[in-house]
C-alpha cells in the first residue's frame, strides 16, 4: 500500500510511535510518506520505502501568525497525487486530520485516500474541551474514514467529552527498542554513578507531567544517598532549576535534554517514576518495560492499560508525594522484588505491546477502510 503519515515531529509520544510504525510499515513492503514541517527526529535517512515530503510555512505579514493548516492540506492533495496515496494516517485531529480531510476534497474522487484518525489525547483532554476546538475536532473525527485510540480510556474519554457516536478501535501504543550504541557501565559512568539506584523520568514536561509532584517526590525518598534521577527531558529543563536548588536536588537530579537515542539511557536505569495528572498511555513507561524497568505512577488514564500494580509496578491512587516516595523506597530496598517487577514488564512489553502484536492490526484497518 501507499501510506502517507502526518505527525507532530518533536519529542513526544505521537511522534515516536508514528515514525516507529512507519519504519515497520516500510520493512513489510509498503511505500510510506511522511508529510510535516520537519523531519520526524527518529525517522532514518535514506531508508527504503521510506520518504519525507517537508511542507513550507510561510510567514505573511496579512496574517497575524503563521498559518500551518492550510499549506498542509495543500502538501497532503500533493503528495496524494502524486504518489496514488491510499490512506492518510494522521496523528491529532487538530491540524492534521483537518488538513487531510480538506486535502482529500480537494482531489478527483478516484484518488482521494482514505483518512485514517489516530488520536493520542491532547485532543481530547485539553482541545476537546474548548470550545474554540471542540466543534473542530468532533468534525474532523466524524468524516474520517476510521478513527483509533491508543487507549480504552481515551475512546472513553473521546465519547464522553465531544459527543462522538461513531465507531472507535482501541490500538494501543508499542515500542521497538534500537540496540544501545554503548554498554550499561559506560552510560552510568558517564552519569556518575556508583552504585546508585537509578530512577529515571522521561517527557515533554508539559504542566500535567507535573515535574513539580516529581521534584516533591524526590525530595522525600531516603535515603537519598541510595539513588539518583535521570530526567529524559523533551525540552528545556530551565524553568525547572530553581525548584531543584530549592528542594536541596543539585546533586540529586540529572538532566539530559532532547536525545535521540533513549535507549543508551533506558537500558542504565532501574525504575521509572511518573507522577502525571492524566495520560492517555504513557509511552515512557512501556519504554523503560522493554529494558527490565519497573516504573511507579499515578493510577491515571490509561496508565493502568500499562502498568499491573504489583505485578510489571507500583500504582499508587493519589497526587500525595508522600505516598509516591514511600512506594520509590520499597523497592529502593528489596531488589529481588524490583527486579521481579521488571522481568515482568519486560514480559509483558513484548508479548502485548510489540510491533508484531500491533502493526498488523494497522494494516487491518487500513485495508478495511480501502475496501469499504
Amino acid at each position: 500500500m501507499n501510506i502517507g503519515i502526518t505527525c507532530y515531529p518533536s519529542v513526544g509520544g505521537s511522534g515516536i510511535l508514528a515514525t516507529a510504525l512507519g519504519e515497520e510499515l516500510a520493512q513489510r513492503g509498503h511505500e510510506v510518506h511522511f508529510i510535516s514541517y520537519e523531519r520526524p527526529f527518529r525517522l532514518p535517512e535514506n531508508s527504503p520505502r521510506l520518504h519525507f515530503h517537508p511542507v513550507v510555512i510561510n510567514d505573511y505579514d496579512l496574517f497575524k501568525y503563521p498559518d500551518y493548516t492550510l499549506p498542509l492540506s495543500v502538501k497532503m492533495a500533493e503528495v496524494s497525487r502524486e504518489h496514488r496515496l491510499d490512506v492518510l494516517h494522521v496523528h491529532y485531529a487538530v491540524p492534521h486530520a483537518t488538513a487531510a480531510i480538506l486535502a482529500r476534497a480537494m482531489l478527483p474522487k478516484e484518488i482521494q485516500p482514505r483518512v485514517v484518525t489516530t488520536l493520542h489525547g491532547t485532543d481530547t483532554t485539553l482541545l476537546g474541551r474548548d470550545p474554540g476546538y471542540g466543534p473542530a475536532i468532533h468534525h474532523a473525527l466524524t468524516h474520517s474514514d476510521a478513527v483509533t485510540t491508543v487507549s480504552h480510556f481515551l475512546k472513553t474519554e473521546t465519547q464522553r467529552v465531544l459527543g462522538f457516536k461513531g465507531p472507535i478501535d482501541v490500538i494501543h501504543n508499542f515500542f521497538t527498542p534500537r540496540a544501545p550504541k554503548r554498554s550499561r557501565e559506560e552510560v552510568r559512568r558517564e552519569l556518575g554513578l556508583k552504585n546508585e539506584v537509578l530512577l529515571f523520568h522521561s517527557s515533554n514536561l508539559r504542566p500535567l507531567k507535573r515535574i513539580d509532584l516529581l521534584l516533591e517526590t524526590v525530595a522525600r525518598i531516603e535515603p537519598r544517598e541510595s539513588f539518583k534521577l535521570l530526567v529524559l527531558a523533551g525540552g528545556s529543563f530551565a524553568p525547572f532549576l530553581p525548584e531543584i536548588s530549592r528542594l536541596g536536588l543539585t546533586n540529586q537530579v540529572i538532566v539530559r535534554e532532547n536525545i535521540s537515542d533513549i535507549e543508551d539511557y533506558l537500558q542504565a536505569a532501574d525504575l521509572g517514576l511518573f507522577t502525571s495528572d492524566t495520560e492517555s498511555f504513557c509511552l515512557s513507561i512501556l519504554e523503560g518495560m522493554y529494558f527490565g524497568c519497573p516504573s511507579v505512577a499515578r493510577r491515571v488514564g490509561g496508565i493502568p492499560e500499562v502498568v499491573s500494580t504489583n505485578e510489571t509496578g507500583l500504582l499508587v491512587d493519589s497526587a500525595n508525594a508522600d505516598e509516591l516516595a514511600r512506594a520509590v523506597e520499597s523497592l529502593l530496598i528489596n531488589p529481588v522484588r524490583r527486579h521481579a517487577l521488571g522481568k515482568a514488564a519486560r514480559l509483558k512489553a513484548n508479548e502485548h505491546f510489540s510491533a508484531a502484536a500491533t502493526v498488523p492490526l494497522y494494516e487491518d484497518l487500513y485495508r478495511r477502510v480501502c475496501s469499504s
